[in-house]
């Protein structure tokens, strides 16, 4: 028993001097480790203290200048570093724009020096912080700048130019273009400005500490103007127009196509696009005869038509003609177009230029301001007859005309018949007018795009003779007589267009108008009979030979001539301007 007691305190005593000597090994351990650490650490200072090149991995401002001299590091950083990009970035953090260090106003001679600069500043270095940066540029966690010097201004304020007009964006506004089967639509998309003195406070204080230095600018929105795909529908599915004429501006307006299309089918690609992008919708487009390249070289280039008609009557007829046919000298008409003689014209007033002088109102003959102003209207109608351009509106005169044939005359007065035309070419029409020797001249300038032309005839279907009525006026002298109304035959015509091909092959014949020419009676008033005078023999009185009166001549009909030249007005004075009105019930004035 006492032995077994000697052996475990023996035990324990052992144990003991084993515990004590193992932490002591363990001590030994992290010291030799720890002398080992700081002998290679020093060994590492001492190496790094040796070097006569940059260390490896040692950047500068990015540039990898590790195991270079200084000469080597200075040549690299002024090929290199000039180079290096910065990038402008806005508010989304998408890039916008580049630009690099020497855009902002630098040189290579404003980075000499940098090389040594570094090599001196890691050279200063304590012994033992070498070692550290050594460790440090091996993992890329030391931080080494260009030194930058301030920007040369001229080329620094050119940079900030280009970037303010480069960063800055205009507006895409919605717009569409047709295409042979589709519709193009862009989508809007919103603008920006760019404050240039804001970016130039960005980019002076530079703090680029390496390669890939990003900046971010700021913009002021400029909102781009948006259109639905059912506003773009409601444009482009208006009528077709040619390209046309504006006499205001002598220039040619461009041709309008026609397109349909599914604006709901546009719409939903539309929302599904990006801002500034295109999509093509299905369209069936329809396309103007006429464009406004074709249009330029045969503008105005043919005379479709012409007529030319005696001018007759007193001075101030003439006046009248002259001043209403000046009116709507000029006058250019697109295709579609509709004149009319009243609303080109206008009112005849004294105050305009108008003269008073003979004119039919009613059936009768007074002084009417702007009467004659019917002959450059009839004049105009059968212009535009021989043009084949398509009439409107057309009444005949009352009465048969002396100063143009027969059912090729058209009457207006203001507030009561007028004379309207349309251009169904498809090309823009003018109307030129002039005076000359007592004749006036209509002419029709268009396009003839196949040579044709028209003659217009004219079938006297009745006459009515006119009668000669006596009316007894006692306030005349005795035995005298004097003609009250002038008389007119009266005729029933129908007037017909000849459209001929430009070899003279008649094309068609058809109906064109109907004049009712009425009669009017010649009225001759006279005085009371004479006494009878007594003679020396009243055996030998030898009765009165009664009056007879004179026998009207019946109007031959009038031939209608294939060329402009019109037939002269009667050798009658001052030849009365026939005003017709329209055969419902209700007579309008002239």
């Amino acid at each position: 028993m006492e032995q077994l007691t000697n052996e475990a305190v023996s035990q324990k005593a052992g144990g003991a001097r084993l515990k004590k000597s193992g932490g002591k090994t363990a001590l030994v351990v992290v010291g030799v480790v720890l002398a080992v650490l700081v002998i290679a650490y020093l060994g590492l200072c001492a190496y790094a203290s040796s070097l006569d090149t940059f260390q490896p991995n040692r950047r500068i401002n990015g540039i990898d200048v590790g195991g270079l001299t200084v000469a080597q590091a200075q040549e690299k950083l002024e090929t290199e570093l000039l180079t290096q990009e910065i990038t402008l970035a806005d508010s989304t953090a998408s890039a916008a724009a580049s630009i690099t260090v020497a855009d902002l106003g630098y040189t290579a001679a404003d980075f000499a020096g940098d090389a040594q600069f570094w090599m001196d500043a890691d050279k200063q270095q304590s012994f033992l912080r070498k070692g550290w940066a050594y460790l440090a540029y091996a993992a890329d966690r030391w931080p080494g700048g260009a030194n930058w010097p301030d920007q040369d201004p001229e080329r620094f304020g050119a940079t900030i130019d280009r970037l303010t007009e480069e960063l800055s964006q205009a507006p895409v506004d919605s717009s569409y273009a047709l295409l042979d089967d589709a519709i193009a639509i862009t989508k809007a998309k919103d603008g920006r400005t760019v404050d240039a003195a804001a970016l130039r406070a960005l980019l002076e204080p530079v703090q680029i500490s390496c390669n890939g230095y990003q900046a971010e600018f700021s913009f002021s929105p400029v909102p781009a103007k948006v259109l639905t795909a059912q506003a773009i529908h409601d444009e482009v599915a208006a009528e077709v127009k040619n390209a046309g004429y504006d006499a205001a501006t002598g220039s040619i307006t461009p041709e309008q196509l026609g397109a349909e299309f599914d604006a709901a089918q546009a719409q939903a690609l539309l929302d599904k696009a990006e801002p500034g992008s295109t999509v093509e919708v299905p369209a069936a487009i329809e396309y103007p005869r006429v464009t406004a390249d074709a249009l330029k070289d045969v503008l105005f280039r043919d005379v479709l038509g012409s007529c030319t008609t005696h001018v007759g009557g007193s001075a101030a007829r003439i006046s009248n003609v002259k001043l209403s046919s000046a009116a709507f000298n000029g006058t250019v008409l697109n295709c579609g177009d509709v004149f009319s003689y009243n609303g080109t014209v206008g009112q005849r007033t004294a105050a305009r230029g108008y003269q008073a002088a003979p004119a039919y109102v009613k059936g009768e003959t007074v002084d009417e301001i702007g009467g004659g102003v019917c002959q450059p209207s009839s004049t105009l109608y059968l212009a535009c007859l021989r043009s084949n351009l398509e009439i409107t509106e057309r009444y005949a005169h009352r009465y048969t005309p002396s100063y143009i044939d027969w059912g090729l005359d058209a009457t207006v007065s203001w507030g009561g018949p007028d004379y309207k035309f349309t251009n169904n070419t498809d090309y823009p029409i003018k109307i030129v007018t002039s005076y000359s020797k007592g004749y006036l001249t209509v002419k029709i300038l268009g396009t003839n795009v196949d040579g044709s032309y028209v003659k217009m005839t004219a079938d006297t279907l009745s006459k009515t003779p006119w009668e000669t009525v006596y009316e007894e006026d006692n306030t005349l002298p005795a035995g005298t007589e004097k003609v009250k109304v002038t008389p007119y035959g009266g005729a029933k015509v129908k007037s017909y267009r000849n459209v001929y091909d430009k070899n003279g092959n008649l094309i068609s014949s058809t109906f064109e108008a109907s004049s009712d020419y009425k009669v009017r009676n010649k009225v001759i008033v006279k005085g009371p009979a004479k006494a009878d005078v007594p003679v020396s023999d009243p055996g030998q009185q030898i009765p009165a030979v009664p009056e007879t009166p004179t026998v009207p001549t019946t109007p031959t009909t009038p031939t209608v001539p294939d060329t402009p030249v019109e037939p002269p007005v009667e050798e009658t004075p001052d030849v009365p301007t026939i005003v017709v009105l329209p055969t419902e019930p209700g007579e309008p004035s002239a």
